[in-house]
């Protein structure tokens, strides 16, 4: 709770609860309810899911007051416009990139927000969907057509998120590790970096404004 109120503190656009099973970020639903309750109309309150049932994103979203839902799995487009259409919730989809094909694959969904991450190369982290610390070639973003806002995810900290955004141009920016002391739990001083980071990569950008996503919270468990 601490965590996300620091973040809203700081600037954060969204506050993203991890409800994914497989993470040690995962958020427990009474954790989730305190952050809601304290933050509603403050921010975009955005739940986690990789691979729910339609019922089980529609009942959370419902239950928490969710404004946004990140679907990080499998989800085919024609689930990702469900949501939408039964919760009033603007939707993230999100895709791991390992090469251009990922990229265009995601131009197939028709959401609010794209978000990539990188394809985790260790075969013993590609289960955790995300929030591995790694990054992936931000070249491959130079070939994008869609218009979908762009979310970019992956291994971004206070001494690379400059750099990520002068390459990618995104409308905001996604922090988990690079941004925590331990998974799901945050780090003052390295919170804090990563803002002015990215508040002063956006002054230099003619008075663009980049978002920041914050993706993990205390209430995570392991």
């Amino acid at each position: 709770m601490t965590d996300a109120e620091l973040a809203v503190e700081l600037g954060a656009w969204a506050i993203g609860m991890i409800f994914f099973q497989g993470s040690p970020r995962r958020c427990s639903v009474e954790e989730a309810q305190r952050i809601t309750a304290a933050l509603h109309r403050k921010v975009e309150l955005c739940g986690v899911f990789v691979n729910d049932p339609l019922e089980q994103v529609v009942q959370s979203s419902e239950d928490l007051g969710l404004t946004m839902v990140q679907l990080h799995g499998d989800e085919g487009p024609a689930f990702c416009g469900e949501v939408p259409r039964r919760t009033g919730a603007r939707v993230i989809k999100a895709a791991q990139v390992g090469g251009p094909g990922d990229v265009r694959d995601l131009e197939r969904y028709h959401v609010d927000f794209h978000l990539l991450d990188a394809r985790a190369r260790a075969p013993q982290k590609q289960a955790l969907r995300g929030g591995t610390g790694e990054t992936f070639d931000w070249t491959l973003l130079s070939e994008r057509r869609s218009k979908v806002p762009l979310i970019l995810s992956g291994g971004l900290n206070a001494r690379n998120v400059a750099e990520a955004i002068a390459a990618t141009r995104p409308f905001a920016v996604d922090s988990a590790s690079g941004t925590e002391s331990a998974p799901g739990k945050k780090d003052e001083e390295k919170l804090r970096a990563f803002f002015a980071a990215v508040e002063g990569s956006s002054s230099e950008e003619e008075g663009e404004r980049i978002a920041v996503e914050d993706a993990s919270t205390e209430g995570a468990v392991a």
